[in-house]
């Protein structure tokens, strides 16, 4: 078998991997919050709540707590969500198809801070109101922190006595009445501190606090062991099921403020990509038609290039799993130009070798050769670009680079090998329809 003929396999060997790699589309390629909407939001550390923690630690509380709102990202059950560092402290997160905002910002944003106190049975509430019946803060005793309720009651509490660091899981439970209340499991040396604290405090509320809010202050009836209790406070399903999820997920090991947010509708995504879709349609059947109509037969073969490109481009995506932006789909359209740019430059030149008379062997030999040089050099100075747009780009900067990268790759392929190919072909004829 000839060279020729082997290539042509790899062709369209190639072409079938990429329609197997996109097909169904809608369940292969991966689509930005920007197509299919949902929410983005920029965090950091909030550093005036970390004073006096040197740059490392700050880096270091970032690390950690990416990997926290992983897990509770995870726990959405959010499909292809995309959490990543961004500069020293900063964290961006993409949830695409998101559409219960308000719940997912407020899981992400909930520090979890989970803490065991007693209520106090010296001090009282009502004993530090002020004229407009608030408590007044600066007159409580020394070891009693106010804490409200999540409910109507407020509380007066003693010292922290064990925190959710000993928390090893967390899960919805239904109590006798069938409502939802959240199970909690400690480790054996905070089961051990359990033991003890409801073994000495038999009689008295023991208040279980997350985020500096008392969620229930039930009655110790008698010393609980095994390190396992319930958290229960008139929680709708939904409510148990974040609080478990944020308690499992554990604490943010730094405090996170919001530098910026937005939010895109479907509807928005949906209209975005069928107008940038039409557009590209309608791109693509001018350049096509164009083609065929000016260089005739070579039109149609560069077309056909064309159009492979296309598939493998899309394919390779699929295969990679990268993320399809709007503009991500600015650099896909991009790169037909630089496919139609390079067909061009070859056509241009095997037409004026037939101009002074070489055969069609020696124009399309000619042609190539000639055309080569500058097709490489565009080429290679996009994907410098493409490369530093890479490298200093964020988010959907960098997807376009990607795509202009892998289709300026893959038009070189296309002009030079698959389109050659089939000039290859023709090189036997008297005429060329060019």
């Amino acid at each position: 078998m000839t060279f020729q003929k082997w290539m042509a396999l790899i062709v369209i060997a190639l072409i079938g991997v990429s329609i197997y790699g996109i097909y169904p589309p809608t369940q292969k390629l991966k689509m930005g919050l920007d197509i299919k909407g949902g929410l983005q939001m920029n965090l950091e550390v909030d550093r005036d709540k970390m004073q006096g923690k040197s740059e490392q630690e700050v880096q270091e509380g970032a690390d950690r707590a990416l990997e926290i709102l992983r897990n509770r990202v995870d726990g959405l059950g959010i499909s292809e969500p995309v959490l990543q560092r961004e500069g020293p402290s900063g964290i961006v997160i993409q949830l695409p198809g998101l559409t219960e905002v308000k719940r997912a910002r407020d899981i992400i944003l909930s520090t979890a801070q989970l803490e065991f106190r007693m209520v106090s049975t010296t001090y009282h509430v009502s004993d530090y109101l002020d004229k407009d019946n608030k408590v007044d803060i600066s007159k409580l005793p020394k070891d009693v922190t106010y804490l409200p309720g999540k409910e109507k009651s407020d509380y007066l509490c003693e010292k922290v006595l064990l925190t959710g660091e000993a928390l090893v899981d967390a899960q919805v439970e239904t109590d006798a009445y069938g409502r939802p209340q959240v199970g909690f499991a400690l480790n054996a040396e905070g089961g051990k501190k359990f033991g003890i604290i409801t073994g000495d405090n038999q009689g008295r509320n023991l208040a279980i606090v997350l985020d500096n809010k008392v969620y229930s202050a039930p009655t110790i009836q008698s010393r609980i062991g095994g390190g396992k209790g319930v958290i229960t406070g008139s929680f709708s399903d939904e409510e148990a099921k974040d609080l478990a999820l944020v308690l499992r997920a554990g604490a943010l090991p730094a405090p996170l403020k919001v530098t910026s947010q937005f939010v895109v509708g479907p509807t928005l995504g949906a209209d975005s990509v069928k107008k940038g879709t039409t557009a590209a349609a309608y791109g693509l059947i001018l350049v096509l038609f164009f083609m065929a109509i000016y260089y005739r037969v070579s039109g149609v073969i560069a077309n056909a290039g064309l159009l492979v490109n296309m598939i493998y481009l899309m394919g390779m995506l699929a295969f990679l799993g990268v993320t399809i932006t709007l503009p991500g789909i600015a650099g896909i359209i991009l790169t037909l130009g630089l496919s139609v740019d390079s067909n061009v430059l070859i056509f241009e030149r095997i037409r004026e070798e037939l101009k002074v008379g070489k055969t069609v062997r020696a124009a399309i030999d000619a042609g190539y050769r000639r055309a080569l040089v500058a097709i490489i050099d565009t080429h290679v100075t996009t994907l410098i670009s493409a490369a530093v747009l890479f490298q200093f780009g964020t988010g959907p900067i960098k997807g376009f680079a990607v795509n202009l990268s892998l289709g300026v790759a893959l038009s070189l392929f296309t002009a030079v090998v698959i389109t050659k190919m089939i000039f290859d072909a023709r090189k036997e004829y008297q005429g060329l329809s060019i």
